[in-house]
């Protein structure tokens, strides 16, 4: 294989260390800790800033939902392989709806287990 063959390689990475360089330098140029006058490490959001406390406290539901939907996100990427060599097993005859019925059955037992817990009440 010719070396002509990693040039389109090579030019992606250029590219991407150019942007990244690009960036940076934008932020370090025009960012807020390029201006003097403004106190130093302060948290500055769309142009307006901060009013409340630096570490604000969240519940501990609120990273129980966030685990929960982390945990249901990830569902998918076993499901959507799954649909694109369906066609692939049944031509080999290898029987894949009883694990993926077995999959989602285990996931439906885990959901109605968190909502019986009340884990998906927000008010709670």
């Amino acid at each position: 294989m010719s070396s002509a063959a990693y040039l389109p390689f090579v030019y992606q990475i250029l590219l991407a260390a150019g942007i990244a360089a690009a960036i940076i330098g934008a932020s370090h140029f025009f960012g807020q800790r390029a201006r003097k006058n403004r106190i130093q490490d302060t948290a500055y959001e769309c142009g307006i800033d901060g009013g409340g406390l630096a570490h604000a406290r969240f519940s501990v539901k609120f990273y129980v939902i966030a685990l929960l939907f982390v945990l249901f996100d990830i569902e998918v990427i076993f499901l959507v392989p799954w649909t694109f060599v369906y066609r692939e097993f049944l031509a080999h005859g290898v029987p894949i709806l009883p694990p993926i019925l077995v999959f989602l059955g285990l996931l439906a037992l885990g959901l109605g287990y968190e909502m019986k817990k009340g884990a998906l009440d927000w008010e709670k």
